[in-house]
């Protein structure tokens, strides 16, 4: 499967999102690793729904505290400090740490607010930042989701999977 063909089966050929992303993954060799912090998994967890994932997924991590995020990404105190752990800039630090760590040449990761509580004024409960490594390109897309705790999840985990295949149909 190439760029040109993928996101054109997604709706001709009602596969799923997650079907076609592992299987451009395998057939292109794209090994990839995930680091998430509001969707705890899932974005993982609908990439190797795909058979034969295994041969491209290197890794999955769950960073849900600022240590974790510190420690196993490299996202910098300062930036922390600075802008918070959800925002553009630590989910730019995130995609790129999980890469270098796992030494895939792409990342997806995600970081939010998914709620009821933990929101503000200027960070709402719905607030999510999804960030995309592709072989050293870094994108991350700032999402604003209504609903309850587990809408804002799954919300967040179809908005990850919808960025990163445009990032790959690039």
């Amino acid at each position: 499967m190439n760029k040109d063909n993928m996101k054109q089966n997604l709706y001709i050929n009602e596969e799923s999102i997650e079907f076609l992303l592992g299987k451009f993954l395998c057939e292109n060799d794209l090994t990839i690793s995930t680091a998430e912090s509001c969707t705890g998994g899932m974005v993982a967890a609908k990439l190797i729904s795909y058979s034969g994932i295994s041969n491209v997924f290197l890794e999955g991590a769950i960073t849900y505290s600022n240590e974790s995020k510190m420690k196993r990404l490299g996202v910098k105190k300062e930036t922390l400090d600075k802008y918070g752990a959800v925002s553009k800039e630590t989910a730019e630090e995130m995609a790129k740490g999980i890469a270098i760590a796992s030494g895939s040449k792409v990342s997806i990761v995600t970081t939010g607010i998914a709620g009821p509580g933990g929101g503000t004024k200027e960070k709402p409960v719905g607030l999510v930042y999804i960030g995309v490594y592709v072989e050293g390109k870094v994108i991350v897309n700032k999402y604003n989701f209504d609903g309850n705790r587990e809408m804002v999840r799954k919300s967040a985990t179809i908005a990850a999977l919808n960025l990163l295949m445009d990032q790959l149909c690039k």
